[in-house]
């Protein structure tokens, strides 16, 4: 160029500028460049859409007033934490309604909007001069109702002043299910006018009952996305069954999106691998139904059903499905049976859902490894697979399944499967150990041994050569001793075209040690599920050493700590995580941890002690962002961070984000005045 003037980036156009800034995501780098020059500051201010406040709100004048382009605002986690917004406050004289009439003028194009709101004065004062293009509203509240609310008060100001409301988000609002459904009916045109509605609200211990989602379904006829907590247990007055069923498809025909959650199912605690994956009890769900359901709902792209009760013999209904939901891409099933019968050579079942780029299975009692490589076959597009507590599978089918969907399969989830333990998983998604992006896998370390096979000889047979038609059926058939007349059967009758299972030749070959490929490469988030008192160390033993893109990693510990021995070693493993380079991200949630938070007996710890054995070695690692659930003792109703776990988590330097979730209202306000009376330079 000519000219002795050097051309820098603040020399292109405004306009290009402008799409470049937009591009930019990350909090911290969208800062830096803030600090550039004056003209790079307007222009990030312009082009910052979305601003989560966490400081105090009650002081004004740290209200900050120069992101008026911000149309995303997250207001539910501003301080102090566990009381109202607007509450009267003897260390701030702050008016109320001048605080909320700042929060408005500061933020002036407000289209989404999540809110703490612990009263209905909160909602009742920031929308005295309400945004008129407010369209999405998440609310945030972990108490219990106050007592002097009315049902109905929560909702009763947003919907009659919030006249573009279209998306409301309550699943992370404590409130009764009776409280929603007069308020949709009292204001028709707001609610014809929603388009989106999660109530799969995690504090419900029935849900929403049968006449209640009728009247939700009813009052909001255009509803595309609905998310439903209830319960499809016939014992419970209100359950969920072919009425309720019809009456969502028949009054909200333009869904795309469904899920109904039993209550049961919101629970994260893992299940027993010995269960059969037969509940006790049928849910009231006939097959007609299940028909009828599915043709009244065509344009449904994503489709949960957690029943929790058992639904038999829905392999037809499944079918039926595949042609009358021809945009599915996203299934995810719990206590259904006879999803895949894997008789004879034709596809059936859910294996007929050939468009599906999700499938979740859960406790599917008769789900074996012939079903999964029928799954395998038919659903060729599977970039995510989901299995969960089916006791029939086994290495080798899922080995199989991963072969037939190595071109596609990217995020996997194995838990609580009994055939399936740490080492025996892993082995199995060798075929695609090279690809994969996300997984999940128990940490369980039953049959460690030396000179396990680590891949060897679990395929007798190779998928390029299924021109003879035994091959494959013998080498499963020769799992059942018995041999029934229906697998043989089967054994002979399978021969599927060349092109349906085309596998290179170099997937059945093990490398010198059993392995496939040398490293996860391009595995970028890990999640453990460990028991209380287990270890981490086995970790890198069982195949995971090598993950040089692993970014993050989630580890959930449970089990009641109450009658375990002291541990042999000092430490969980927490150490042996600084082998992956750009681990920056951690959740460790020990909240389904149980044990004593005051004195233990004799010969056993109490949990500050536990808490230090899982959190020992957390200061080799080079976190950038840290989520703790600390454990807890369900008897004196008592979860927060203990002395030692605080030690150990000051000794964690290079952290820019620390999440400490259940903590008391009290502990939480010491600990923000105590990080306000330091000086943090960065």
């Amino acid at each position: 160029m000519a000219g002795t003037g050097e051309t820098t980036m603040s020399h292109l156009p405004e306009e290009i500028l402008t799409n470049v800034f937009s591009a930019v995501s990350d909090t911290r780098t969208r800062n830096a460049l803030s600090l550039v020059c004056r003209s790079f500051r307007c222009l990030e201010r312009r082009t910052r859409t979305s601003l989560t406040l966490r400081g105090n709100a009650r002081d004004l004048h740290l209200i900050p007033t120069c992101f008026r382009y911000v149309t995303d605002l997250d207001l539910s986690l501003v301080s102090p934490w566990g009381h109202a917004l607007f509450a009267a406050s003897t260390s701030h004289q702050s008016d109320p309604q001048q605080l909320a009439l700042e929060l408005r003028n500061a933020f002036p194009r407000v289209t989404s909007l999540a809110l703490y709101a612990r009263s209905p004065v909160t909602l009742h004062l920031l929308l005295l001069i309400p945004w008129p293009n407010l369209r999405h509203v998440k609310l945030v509240r972990w108490h219990v109702r106050p007592p002097s609310s009315q049902p109905g008060t929560d909702f009763a100001d947003l919907f009659h002043r919030c006249r573009s409301l279209t998306s409301l988000d309550l699943s992370s609002f404590y409130h009764w299910p009776e409280d929603l459904p007069p308020v949709l009916a009292a204001n028709p045109i707001i609610s014809a006018s929603m388009r989106r509605l999660n109530l799969l609200t995690t504090s419900f211990t029935e849900g929403f009952k049968s006449h209640e989602i009728q009247q939700i379904t009813a009052s909001c006829p255009n509803l595309e996305h609905l998310l439903l907590a209830c319960t499809f247990d016939a014992r419970y007055l209100g359950y969920v069954g072919d009425e309720t069923l019809t009456a969502i498809a028949s009054n909200c025909p333009k869904l795309t999106l469904l899920h109904l959650g039993d209550t049961a199912s919101l629970s994260n605690r893992r299940g027993d691998p010995n269960d059969s994956g037969f509940s006790d009890e049928d849910a009231s769900i006939s097959r007609a139904t299940m028909v009828e359901f599915f043709s009244g709902l065509p344009l449904l792209e994503e489709l949960v059903l957690d029943v929790c009760k058992n639904v038999r013999e829905s392999c037809y209904a499944l079918e039926v499905l595949n042609s009358k939901c021809p945009k599915l891409r996203t299934l995810g099933l719990r206590q259904f049976h006879g999803i895949c019968l894997a008789i004879g050579s034709q596809l059936d079942g859910v294996a007929l859902c050939q468009g599906l780029q999700s499938l979740s299975v859960t406790n599917c009692g008769d789900l074996n490894d012939m079903g999964l490589i029928e799954i395998g076959r038919g659903c060729s597009r599977l970039v995510k697979f989901h299995v969960q507590g089916c006791k029939l599978i086994t290495e080798k089918g899922l080995r199989t399944l991963t072969c037939l969907l190595r071109k596609t399969l990217v995020d996997v989830k194995v838990s609580c499967c009994l055939n399936l333990e740490t080492f025996a998983a892993l082995r199995a998604l060798e075929p695609i150990r090279d690809r994969i992006e996300r997984l999940h896998v128990d940490c369980v370390w039953n049959g460690m041994k030396e000179s396990d096979g680590l891949g060897q000889s679990l395929l007798n047979f190779d998928l390029n050569k299924l021109e003879d038609e035994q091959c494959v059926w013998e080498d499963f058939g020769s799992m059942d001793s018995e041999g029934t007349s229906q697998k043989k059967r089967q054994r002979c009758s399978y021969s599927p075209p060349p092109e349906e299972v085309e596998i290179d030749d170099s997937l059945m070959q093990s490398n010198g040690n059993g392995y496939w490929g040398s490293s996860w490469d391009k595995l970028k988030y890990l999640s453990l599920w460990i028991g209380v008192g287990d270890m981490l160390t086995p970790l890198p033993m069982a195949g995971l050493e090598d993950c040089p893109s692993l970014e993050e990693i989630k580890i959930r510990v449970e089990g009641d700590c109450r009658g375990k021995p002291k541990p042999s070693e000092t430490e969980f493993g927490l150490s042996i995580l600084a082998c992956y380079p750009k681990l920056s991200k951690m959740q460790l949630d020990c909240g389904d941890t149980r044990g004593y938070a005051l004195t233990a007996p004799s010969g056993q710890m109490d949990l500050s002690l536990w808490e230090r054995f899982f959190l020992n070695g957390i200061s080799t690692l080079s976190l950038d962002e840290l989520d703790y659930w600390p454990p807890q003792d369900e008897d004196v109703n008592q979860r927060s961070l203990s002395l030692p776990a605080a030690g150990l988590l000051q000794e964690c330097y290079t952290l820019r984000k620390l999440f400490i979730h259940e903590m008391r209202v009290g502990s939480c306000s010491r600990f923000e005045y105590a990080l306000n009376r330091r000086r943090i330079s960065d």
